[in-house]
């Protein structure tokens, strides 16, 4: 997945997204990982829209640039249909472009980069590796033999050295006076030019639209925000001293208004005064009488409840008496006994056929019994009179 984003990053680099996607909508460039770790899920998902119009309408369908708005699943379903149209394989679920990030999200963008590549006639092509000189590899002797020669070449080079560290200050006085001549001599070739006027207002002239820096706005600057601020602030102001005399002159009438009614207030409460008097004392008399008429209809409610009571009561004892009256005179009960007669009667004569049955069952097993021992007894008799 991350080698896969860094291809896309080289591809949308070769397609110069930075100004032709990103700088419209005032977005950062992408960096080496953005597809491939989750961040900040909106964000990534509104990045994976832009970008993605962006190479499909780059590869030569015509795609609207989706906004912040918009239905995710419309979109996404939309980017898949024209990958599919491409010739695209796409065996994984929709929902997983949702999250901004991913796999898919890295495989979607690539397969679009690489169809914007193919629309603009871009071509790979094989690296030119620069031609590098082999080095001359230095033949070290061997300093492990220590010989008489050598070692008198040393002692030589270690007392020429102390030789040098003694410094002559007559020469180094010389050599400072030579330096600063020099100095001054470059110096005053300086100061005297030797170029044309004319030549050089026409290479200011031909250089002067590269030497303007242009610096990107971004909305998202502190600094971009101060100024605003301060151009909102300077408008307030001065609208403010526009609007500041309307308003002073509005409440100027407002208070004179104000005082106007105070006034027709006062003198209409000075000349209704006997009327508000007498409105309330008809008030106080209408409490009274609500009061009295509160006490008459709580005394109404209770007498009602002890009636509804009385009234409960007296259904009660009604009732009684009609269902005693009509057990006294209703012949209902001595119907149920006769019945219950009959029903006795009828089972004891069935009783009685039952131990008849079984009386008669067990007199004809007492005389098979007895039989059935008659005959044992002479079969057990004959044998022996044989002997």
């Amino acid at each position: 997945m991350f080698v896969l984003m860094e291809d896309l990053l080289d591809k949308l680099k070769l397609l110069s997204y930075e100004e032709e996607a990103l700088r419209p909508h005032n977005m950062r460039p992408l960096s080496r990982h953005y597809f491939a770790l989750p961040t900040n899920p909106g964000e990534q998902f509104f990045m994976f829209c832009t970008l993605a119009a962006w190479l499909i309408s780059k590869a030569g369908r015509p795609f609207e640039q989706p906004q912040e708005y918009d239905d995710p699943n419309a979109v996404i379903s939309s980017v898949l249909s024209e990958l599919r149209s491409f010739g695209r394989p796409v065996d994984f679920p929709p929902s997983k472009l949702k999250t901004g990030c991913g796999e898919q999200v890295c495989y979607v963008l690539d397969c679009l980069a690489e169809e914007a590549l193919k629309n603009t006639g871009f071509s790979w092509k094989r690296p030119a590796y620069p031609t590098e000189e082999p080095e001359e590899e230095e033949i070290t002797e061997d300093d492990a033999e220590l010989t008489l020669s050598k070692l008198e070449e040393d002692v030589a080079e270690e007392e020429s050295d102390n030789e040098e560290d003694y410094i002559d200050l007559n020469v180094l006085k010389a050599q400072t006076y030579r330096s600063n001549m020099n100095n001054t001599a470059k110096q005053e070739e300086i100061l005297q030019s030797t170029t044309d006027a004319a030549e050089w207002n026409l290479e200011v002239e031909r250089v002067l639209p590269q030497l303007k820096v242009t610096v990107r706005t971004d909305n998202k600057d502190w600094r971009i925000h101060v100024d605003q601020m301060h151009q909102h602030k300077d408008g307030i102001d001065s609208s403010l001293k526009e609007t500041r005399g309307y308003l002073d002159k509005l409440h100027n009438e407002i208070s004179r208004t104000l005082e106007k009614i105070n006034s027709r207030e006062k003198y209409i409460n000075n000349q209704l005064e006997h009327l508000v008097q007498e409105y309330r004392s008809a008030q106080a008399l209408l409490s009274e009488a609500k009061e009295k008429y509160q006490e008459g209809s709580g005394g109404v409610t209770e007498r009602i409840r002890v009636l509804s009571e009385i009234t409960e009561a007296l259904e009660k004892v009604k009732q009684e008496t009609e269902e005693k009256g009509s057990s006294m005179t209703d012949g209902a009960p001595l119907v149920k006994i006769k019945q219950a007669l009959t029903k006795l009667r009828q089972e004891t004569i069935q009783m009685d056929i039952q131990i008849g049955v079984m009386e008669h069952a067990l007199l004809q097993s007492k005389l098979k019994e007895k039989s059935n021992m008659t005959r044992d007894m002479h079969a057990t008799v004959i044998p022996e009179a044989t002997h």
